[in-house]
Protein backbone atom coordinates (compact mmCIF):
# COMPACT_ATOMS: atom_id res chain seq x y z
CA UNK A 1 0.00 0.00 0.00
CA UNK A 2 2.94 2.33 0.56
CA UNK A 3 3.32 2.72 -3.21
CA UNK A 4 -0.19 4.21 -3.39
CA UNK A 5 0.59 6.59 -0.51
CA UNK A 6 2.76 8.74 -2.82
CA UNK A 7 -0.40 10.05 -4.48
CA UNK A 8 -1.81 11.50 -1.28
CA UNK A 9 -5.50 12.37 -1.32
CA UNK A 10 -6.97 12.13 -4.83
CA UNK A 11 -10.18 13.76 -6.08
CA UNK A 12 -11.82 11.70 -8.82
CA UNK A 13 -13.75 14.36 -10.71
CA UNK A 14 -16.87 13.04 -12.42
CA UNK A 15 -20.51 13.89 -13.03
CA UNK A 16 -20.61 17.58 -13.83
CA UNK A 17 -23.37 19.26 -15.78
CA UNK A 18 -22.66 18.51 -19.44
CA UNK A 19 -24.82 16.47 -21.82
CA UNK A 20 -22.43 13.59 -21.04
CA UNK A 21 -23.10 13.56 -17.29
CA UNK A 22 -24.56 10.03 -17.31
CA UNK A 23 -21.51 8.60 -19.08
CA UNK A 24 -19.17 10.52 -16.79
CA UNK A 25 -20.89 9.07 -13.72
CA UNK A 26 -20.28 5.55 -15.06
CA UNK A 27 -16.67 6.28 -16.03
CA UNK A 28 -15.86 8.03 -12.79
CA UNK A 29 -17.33 5.31 -10.60
CA UNK A 30 -15.24 2.71 -12.44
CA UNK A 31 -12.05 4.78 -11.99
CA UNK A 32 -12.83 5.50 -8.33
CA UNK A 33 -13.32 1.80 -7.56
CA UNK A 34 -10.12 0.87 -9.44
CA UNK A 35 -8.04 3.39 -7.47
CA UNK A 36 -9.55 2.27 -4.17
CA UNK A 37 -8.73 -1.37 -5.03
CA UNK A 38 -5.13 -0.24 -5.57
CA UNK A 39 -4.98 1.35 -2.13
CA UNK A 40 -5.16 4.97 -3.32
CA UNK A 41 -6.87 7.42 -0.97
CA UNK A 42 -9.41 8.45 -3.62
CA UNK A 43 -12.73 10.23 -3.17
CA UNK A 44 -15.59 11.04 -5.53
CA UNK A 45 -15.96 14.73 -6.37
CA UNK A 46 -18.93 15.89 -8.45
CA UNK A 47 -18.61 19.60 -9.32
CA UNK A 48 -22.37 19.78 -9.76
CA UNK A 49 -22.79 18.96 -6.08
CA UNK A 50 -19.71 20.55 -4.51
CA UNK A 51 -17.97 23.89 -4.92
CA UNK A 52 -14.68 23.57 -6.81
CA UNK A 53 -13.11 25.62 -4.02
CA UNK A 54 -13.27 22.43 -1.92
CA UNK A 55 -10.63 20.91 -4.19
CA UNK A 56 -7.97 22.66 -2.08
CA UNK A 57 -8.28 19.71 0.32
CA UNK A 58 -6.76 17.32 -2.27
CA UNK A 59 -3.23 16.57 -3.44
CA UNK A 60 -4.13 15.74 -7.04
CA UNK A 61 -7.10 15.16 -9.34
CA UNK A 62 -8.09 12.41 -11.75
CA UNK A 63 -10.38 14.07 -14.31
CA UNK A 64 -13.19 11.88 -15.63
CA UNK A 65 -15.53 14.75 -16.49
CA UNK A 66 -16.68 14.33 -20.09
CA UNK A 67 -17.91 17.21 -22.21
CA UNK A 68 -18.23 20.87 -21.35
CA UNK A 69 -16.87 22.01 -18.01
CA UNK A 70 -14.58 19.01 -17.73
CA UNK A 71 -13.03 18.39 -21.12
CA UNK A 72 -12.82 21.96 -22.42
CA UNK A 73 -10.17 23.52 -20.17
CA UNK A 74 -12.49 24.92 -17.51
CA UNK A 75 -11.76 22.47 -14.69
CA UNK A 76 -8.12 22.32 -15.82
CA UNK A 77 -7.93 26.09 -15.32
CA UNK A 78 -9.40 25.81 -11.83
CA UNK A 79 -6.87 23.12 -10.91
CA UNK A 80 -3.98 25.18 -12.32
CA UNK A 81 -5.15 28.14 -10.27
CA UNK A 82 -5.27 25.97 -7.14
CA UNK A 83 -1.88 24.42 -8.02
CA UNK A 84 -3.29 20.89 -7.96
CA UNK A 85 -1.70 18.41 -10.43
CA UNK A 86 -4.27 16.66 -12.63
CA UNK A 87 -4.45 13.91 -15.23
CA UNK A 88 -4.42 14.43 -18.98
CA UNK A 89 -4.30 17.46 -21.23
CA UNK A 90 -3.77 21.04 -20.07
CA UNK A 91 -6.00 24.09 -20.42
CA UNK A 92 -5.19 25.06 -24.01
CA UNK A 93 -5.14 21.55 -25.48
CA UNK A 94 -8.43 20.72 -23.71
CA UNK A 95 -10.10 23.86 -25.04
CA UNK A 96 -8.95 23.15 -28.60
CA UNK A 97 -9.84 19.45 -28.44
CA UNK A 98 -13.39 20.20 -27.32
CA UNK A 99 -13.93 22.47 -30.33
CA UNK A 100 -14.23 20.31 -33.44
CA UNK A 101 -13.73 23.25 -35.79
CA UNK A 102 -10.63 24.62 -34.02
CA UNK A 103 -9.21 21.08 -34.00
CA UNK A 104 -9.79 20.76 -37.75
CA UNK A 105 -8.26 24.16 -38.42
CA UNK A 106 -5.10 23.18 -36.56
CA UNK A 107 -4.93 19.84 -38.37
CA UNK A 108 -5.42 21.54 -41.73
CA UNK A 109 -2.70 24.06 -40.86
CA UNK A 110 -0.41 21.16 -39.94
CA UNK A 111 -1.07 19.38 -43.27
CA UNK A 112 -2.92 16.57 -41.51
CA UNK A 113 -5.85 14.99 -43.39
CA UNK A 114 -9.29 15.75 -41.98
CA UNK A 115 -12.67 15.55 -43.68
CA UNK A 116 -13.92 18.77 -45.37
CA UNK A 117 -16.58 20.64 -43.39
CA UNK A 118 -18.68 23.78 -43.26
CA UNK A 119 -19.98 25.67 -40.23
CA UNK A 120 -23.73 26.00 -40.67
CA UNK A 121 -26.39 28.23 -39.17
CA UNK A 122 -30.13 28.46 -39.76
CA UNK A 123 -29.32 31.06 -42.44
CA UNK A 124 -26.78 28.93 -44.34
CA UNK A 125 -27.38 28.27 -48.02
CA UNK A 126 -27.75 24.51 -47.82
CA UNK A 127 -27.48 24.12 -51.59
CA UNK A 128 -23.97 25.56 -51.48
CA UNK A 129 -23.11 23.29 -48.53
CA UNK A 130 -24.27 20.28 -50.56
CA UNK A 131 -22.34 21.56 -53.59
CA UNK A 132 -19.19 21.81 -51.45
CA UNK A 133 -19.46 18.60 -49.46
CA UNK A 134 -21.79 16.37 -51.47
CA UNK A 135 -24.22 13.98 -49.82
CA UNK A 136 -24.37 12.28 -47.44
CA UNK A 137 -22.96 14.54 -44.72
CA UNK A 138 -22.86 14.23 -40.97
CA UNK A 139 -24.25 17.09 -38.86
CA UNK A 140 -22.47 17.65 -35.52
CA UNK A 141 -22.65 20.09 -32.63
CA UNK A 142 -19.17 21.63 -32.52
CA UNK A 143 -18.71 21.47 -28.73
CA UNK A 144 -20.18 18.10 -27.72
CA UNK A 145 -18.72 14.62 -27.43
CA UNK A 146 -20.08 11.07 -27.25
CA UNK A 147 -21.84 11.65 -30.61
CA UNK A 148 -24.48 13.72 -28.78
CA UNK A 149 -26.76 15.52 -31.27
CA UNK A 150 -25.21 13.98 -34.39
CA UNK A 151 -27.15 12.88 -37.49
CA UNK A 152 -26.31 11.44 -40.88
CA UNK A 153 -28.09 13.34 -43.67
CA UNK A 154 -28.59 11.57 -47.00
CA UNK A 155 -31.24 13.82 -48.58
CA UNK A 156 -31.42 17.62 -48.78
CA UNK A 157 -34.88 17.66 -47.20
CA UNK A 158 -33.49 16.02 -44.02
CA UNK A 159 -31.06 18.87 -43.32
CA UNK A 160 -33.48 21.04 -41.32
CA UNK A 161 -34.34 18.31 -38.79
CA UNK A 162 -30.66 17.39 -38.34
CA UNK A 163 -29.66 21.02 -37.77
CA UNK A 164 -32.54 21.43 -35.31
CA UNK A 165 -31.37 18.34 -33.38
CA UNK A 166 -27.77 19.58 -33.24
CA UNK A 167 -28.73 23.14 -32.18
CA UNK A 168 -30.51 21.71 -29.13
CA UNK A 169 -27.01 20.93 -27.85
CA UNK A 170 -24.89 23.75 -29.27
CA UNK A 171 -25.25 27.16 -30.92
CA UNK A 172 -22.46 26.20 -33.34
CA UNK A 173 -23.13 23.36 -35.77
CA UNK A 174 -21.04 21.86 -38.54
CA UNK A 175 -21.66 19.74 -41.60
CA UNK A 176 -18.86 17.32 -42.41
CA UNK A 177 -18.35 15.30 -45.56
CA UNK A 178 -19.42 11.71 -45.00
CA UNK A 179 -16.53 9.29 -45.45
CA UNK A 180 -17.52 5.80 -46.49
CA UNK A 181 -15.09 3.23 -45.24
CA UNK A 182 -13.72 1.70 -42.07
CA UNK A 183 -13.70 3.47 -38.71
CA UNK A 184 -10.78 3.19 -36.32
CA UNK A 185 -9.87 4.59 -32.93
CA UNK A 186 -6.36 5.15 -31.64
CA UNK A 187 -5.80 5.50 -27.90
CA UNK A 188 -2.80 7.11 -26.22
CA UNK A 189 -1.18 6.35 -22.89
CA UNK A 190 1.82 8.31 -21.63
CA UNK A 191 1.78 10.11 -24.96
CA UNK A 192 2.31 6.91 -26.99
CA UNK A 193 -0.20 5.18 -29.29
CA UNK A 194 -1.77 1.90 -28.21
CA UNK A 195 -2.95 -0.79 -30.68
CA UNK A 196 -5.51 0.48 -33.19
CA UNK A 197 -9.11 -0.70 -32.72
CA UNK A 198 -11.53 -1.11 -35.60
CA UNK A 199 -15.11 -0.13 -34.75
CA UNK A 200 -17.86 -2.10 -36.45
CA UNK A 201 -21.36 -1.04 -35.41
CA UNK A 202 -24.18 -3.41 -36.42
CA UNK A 203 -25.68 -2.94 -39.86
CA UNK A 204 -28.78 -1.12 -38.55
CA UNK A 205 -26.65 1.71 -37.10
CA UNK A 206 -25.63 4.52 -39.49
CA UNK A 207 -22.46 5.33 -37.53
CA UNK A 208 -20.82 4.77 -34.14
CA UNK A 209 -23.43 6.89 -32.35
CA UNK A 210 -24.33 7.42 -28.68
CA UNK A 211 -26.47 4.29 -28.58
CA UNK A 212 -23.73 2.17 -30.15
CA UNK A 213 -21.16 3.60 -27.74
CA UNK A 214 -23.05 3.07 -24.52
CA UNK A 215 -26.15 0.97 -24.92
CA UNK A 216 -25.49 -1.73 -27.51
CA UNK A 217 -23.69 -4.99 -26.89
CA UNK A 218 -23.40 -5.95 -30.57
CA UNK A 219 -20.71 -3.48 -31.65
CA UNK A 220 -17.57 -5.33 -32.74
CA UNK A 221 -14.19 -4.05 -31.59
CA UNK A 222 -11.41 -5.39 -33.79
CA UNK A 223 -8.04 -5.93 -32.09
CA UNK A 224 -6.07 -6.64 -34.22
CA UNK A 225 -7.75 -4.03 -36.37
CA UNK A 226 -7.39 -5.70 -39.77
CA UNK A 227 -4.86 -3.22 -41.17
CA UNK A 228 -1.48 -4.42 -42.36
CA UNK A 229 1.37 -3.79 -39.92
CA UNK A 230 2.63 -0.97 -42.17
CA UNK A 231 -0.80 0.67 -42.36
CA UNK A 232 -1.33 0.38 -38.60
CA UNK A 233 2.06 1.98 -37.86
CA UNK A 234 1.28 4.71 -40.41
CA UNK A 235 -2.10 5.42 -38.77
CA UNK A 236 -0.56 5.46 -35.28
CA UNK A 237 2.13 7.91 -36.42
CA UNK A 238 -0.47 10.14 -38.12
CA UNK A 239 -2.65 10.19 -35.02
CA UNK A 240 0.30 10.87 -32.73
CA UNK A 241 1.12 13.95 -34.83
CA UNK A 242 -2.55 14.98 -34.67
CA UNK A 243 -2.67 14.42 -30.89
CA UNK A 244 0.43 16.54 -30.35
CA UNK A 245 -0.69 19.24 -32.82
CA UNK A 246 -3.68 20.21 -30.67
CA UNK A 247 -1.59 20.10 -27.50
CA UNK A 248 -3.11 16.92 -26.09
CA UNK A 249 -0.95 15.01 -23.63
CA UNK A 250 -0.83 12.09 -21.25
CA UNK A 251 -3.77 10.01 -22.36
CA UNK A 252 -6.62 10.37 -24.83
CA UNK A 253 -8.04 9.07 -28.08
CA UNK A 254 -8.34 10.01 -31.73
CA UNK A 255 -11.03 8.70 -34.07
CA UNK A 256 -10.20 8.24 -37.75
CA UNK A 257 -11.62 6.78 -40.96
CA UNK A 258 -10.05 4.92 -43.86
CA UNK A 259 -11.89 5.63 -47.10
CA UNK A 260 -12.48 3.13 -49.88
CA UNK A 261 -9.29 4.31 -51.61
CA UNK A 262 -7.24 3.50 -48.49
CA UNK A 263 -6.67 7.11 -47.36
CA UNK A 264 -6.86 7.97 -43.66
CA UNK A 265 -8.97 10.90 -42.40
CA UNK A 266 -8.87 12.32 -38.87
CA UNK A 267 -12.28 12.88 -37.26
CA UNK A 268 -11.77 14.26 -33.75
CA UNK A 269 -9.76 14.07 -30.55
CA UNK A 270 -11.02 13.04 -27.11
CA UNK A 271 -8.92 14.40 -24.24
CA UNK A 272 -11.02 12.72 -21.50
CA UNK A 273 -12.27 9.51 -23.13
CA UNK A 274 -14.77 7.14 -21.58
CA UNK A 275 -13.66 4.69 -18.91
CA UNK A 276 -16.73 2.44 -18.80
CA UNK A 277 -17.01 -1.28 -19.55
CA UNK A 278 -17.77 -0.37 -23.19
CA UNK A 279 -14.92 2.11 -23.46
CA UNK A 280 -12.11 1.99 -25.97
CA UNK A 281 -9.00 3.12 -24.06
CA UNK A 282 -9.33 0.22 -21.56
CA UNK A 283 -9.76 -2.23 -24.47
CA UNK A 284 -6.64 -0.91 -26.23
CA UNK A 285 -4.60 -0.92 -23.01
CA UNK A 286 -5.72 -4.46 -22.24
CA UNK A 287 -4.29 -5.55 -25.61
CA UNK A 288 -0.82 -4.59 -24.36
CA UNK A 289 -1.25 -6.14 -20.92
CA UNK A 290 -2.81 -3.45 -18.72
CA UNK A 291 -5.63 -4.45 -16.41
CA UNK A 292 -8.21 -1.70 -15.82
CA UNK A 293 -6.73 -1.02 -12.38
CA UNK A 294 -3.20 -0.78 -13.82
CA UNK A 295 -4.43 1.59 -16.51
CA UNK A 296 -6.01 3.92 -13.94
CA UNK A 297 -2.79 3.93 -11.89
CA UNK A 298 -0.70 4.63 -15.02
CA UNK A 299 -2.89 7.63 -15.84
CA UNK A 300 -2.72 8.89 -12.23
CA UNK A 301 1.09 8.47 -12.31
CA UNK A 302 1.20 11.27 -14.88
CA UNK A 303 0.31 13.76 -12.13
CA UNK A 304 3.54 12.98 -10.27
CA UNK A 305 5.63 14.50 -13.06
CA UNK A 306 3.47 17.63 -12.95
CA UNK A 307 4.05 18.05 -9.21
CA UNK A 308 7.79 17.28 -9.36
Amino acid sequence: MSNAAKFGKVAVLFGGKSAERAVSLDSGQAVLEALLRSGVQAEAFDPQEKSVTELVAYDRAFIVLHGRGGEDGQIQGVLEWLNIPYTGTGVQGSAIGMDKVKTKQIWQGSDLPTAPYRIITKDSDLNSVIADLGLPVIIKPVHEGSSVGMSKVEKAEDFAAAIEKATQHDAVVMAEKWITGREFTISFLNGQPLPVIRLQPPADVAFYDYEAKYQRDDVQYGIPCGLSETEEKSLQALCLRAFQAVGAEGWGRIDAMQDEQGNFWLLEVNTVPGMTSHSLVPKAAQAVGYSFDELCLAILEQTLAKSA
